[in-house]
């Protein structure tokens, strides 16, 4: 049973918007326990009747637009209109695609034959559904991010335990809402509330089949290691230190708009955000100049007239690690090109100025760890080689961006990032698209979410395998053996991958003998 625990703050005023709702270890085991018996129903529903429930959801979304992004708003301090476009349009996108692609990505797969000698065994492959399935999200996308995943798992036949970052406990009710108003079968998706600290070891012990998280990378491997003690398979996106490539033929006012808006919009807290730029060669001088104008248009006051400029950090803990981030750049001899303060913002929101950082190097922290914040490095590179070097060397590998007027060149850079996803003269966008598939390489995560990788990341393939040759009473190789059976195997080999067209001649008669021994009862 819920039980009160405190008050939840909006982060850009900080007025209390909720009173903070917290479970029991026992209420999300019985949560599970309850799911399970929901699910043996759900996985026999067809698709498009699935798919109902999901345009149910997208439906009262719409209707409900305005309020769900003023709820995500307040809950993380962005601003409504990037509320709406960054959470609320892409899931409603979303929630159509999956409804109308599920079948197609999770239908049964058949197998040919994959070598004569087995010519006689004809197989498929059925995606199946976990059962239930567990998601733990996080604070900075907490509509956006859950929402997707909830709508893959139920598509594939699953039942889902839900659990909210605790400041965005005000989203999950909006998602509960959407689920209750669409007539989902009851017990079928539940809404947990568990601090942070407890809720990985509680999830991975509570019976669920697989578990989704995303989140920072320490935590990320503590719940990997916890889930290794029962082979319980997770999903992970642990966040990203991407790299932005500005070509010298790049359209550079296009990419410093581009970069802006990737590296401030949600105050820089995107796992997939602008965090170090590297420019080409004669470009770069022109590129600073252009992103510090542009920078700076955010004081303009026809931008900050609203909430428009309203864009906080969603947690204090957050704003401080940045604080240490661009103190740590300074002291290591980074410059500020430009550096714009929220004026205007209410004195008790967790706000940290838009900053342009140049002169930057490899010593300094914000190059190896994801920033997360809206601050942005810099970094003049003499050629594109260099860009790839240095852009490859972080431990993170989520997106990346290439900026440049010769397609050709861009996509030869992109398929030597070492990341999940790289968008061409575009940035922080992928996200929104349901088709593309999200993750990263290396420390970023593993496992995909969206896209036909999502909807299978919910599914687990079983193999069936029949027999067309009911006549037969064994198998080739089976009991009692002899010299026949091991000169009959023999010419197999030689049959089907002999040098000589005469060995294959002989070895596909010493087959056929082989072969006409499988019609024997012994």
């Amino acid at each position: 049973m819920e039980k009160p625990t405190g008050s939840i703050n909006n982060p850009a005023t900080g007025e209390v918007i909720a009173i903070r709702q917290q479970h029991t270890e026992q209420d999300l085991f019985l949560a599970v326990a309850k799911a399970q018996h929901a699910q043996k129903s759900w996985e026999k529903l067809s698709f498009s009747q699935r798919g109902r429930y999901i345009l149910a959801m997208r439906n009262y979304l719409v209707r409900h637009a305005d309020d769900a992004a003023a709820i995500i708003s307040a809950c993380t301090g962005k601003p409504s209109i990037e509320a709406l476009a960054t959470e609320v349009i892409p899931a409603a996108l979303a929630a159509g695609y999956y409804a109308a692609k599920a079948q197609k990505f999770l239908k049964r797969e058949r197998l040919m034959p994959g070598n004569l000698l087995f010519a006689n065994k004809v197989s498929y492959i059925d995606q199946v559904p976990y059962g239930v399935v567990g998601i733990i999200s996080p604070w900075n996308y907490p509509f956006s991010i859950p929402f997707h995943e909830v709508m893959m798992a139920l598509m594939a036949g699953n039942a889902v335990v839900l659990k909210v970052a605790t400041q965005s406990q005000t989203v999950g009710i909006l998602i509960s809402d959407m689920i209750k108003a669409s007539g989902l079968p009851a017990d079928l998706v539940s809404l947990i509330h568990l601090p942070g600290s407890s809720a990985g070891p509680a999830f991975i012990a509570s019976g669920i089949d697989k578990l989704f998280f995303t989140g920072s990378v320490a935590v990320g491997k503590e719940l990997m290691a916890a889930a290794a003690k029962r082979l319980l398979p997770v999903c992970l996106e642990l966040g990203g230190n991407d790299a932005m490539i500005v070509c010298a033929d790049a359209n550079l006012n296009r990419a410093a708009g581009g970069a802006v808006w990737g590296g401030f919009s949600n105050a820089g807290q995107s796992c997939g955000g602008v965090e170090r730029i590297f420019v080409v060669g004669e470009a770069h001088d022109r590129f600073v100049e252009l992103l510090t104008q542009k920078t700076l248009l955010l004081t303009d006051p026809q931008v900050r007239e609203g909430e428009c400029a309203r864009c906080a950090m969603t947690t204090k803990d957050q704003l401080e690690k940045v604080q240490e981030l661009l103190q740590d750049a300074l002291a290591k001899g980074a410059k500020i090109a430009a550096s714009v303060p929220f004026s205007g913002a209410s004195p008790a929101g967790l706000f940290h100025p838009a900053v342009v950082l140049t002169h930057v190097n490899g010593s300094m922290r914000l190059m190896n760890e994801e920033i997360f914040g809206p601050l942005m490095a810099v970094i003049a590179v003499e050629n594109e080689e260099e860009a790839v070097m240095l852009a490859n060397r972080s431990s993170l590998g989520l997106t990346a961006s290439v900026w440049s007027q010769n397609r050709k060149k861009a996509h030869a850079i992109a398929s030597r990032l070492e990341v999940g996803t790289v968008t061409i003269n575009d940035h922080l966008m992928s996200h929104g698209l349901a088709e593309t598939p999200w993750g990263g390489f290396k420390e970023s995560g593993i496992g995909r979410s969206h896209g036909s990788l999502g909807l299978r990341e919910m599914t687990r393939p079983r193999v069936v395998i029949d027999d067309y040759l009911p006549a037969v009473q064994k198998n080739m190789w089976w009991h009692p053996y002899g010299p026949q059976v091991y000169n009959g195997l023999r010419d197999v080999l030689h049959f089907l991958y002999g040098p000589a067209v005469l060995q294959r001649i002989t070895g596909l008669i010493g087959m056929g003998r082989l072969f006409l021994r499988t019609f024997r009862s012994v």
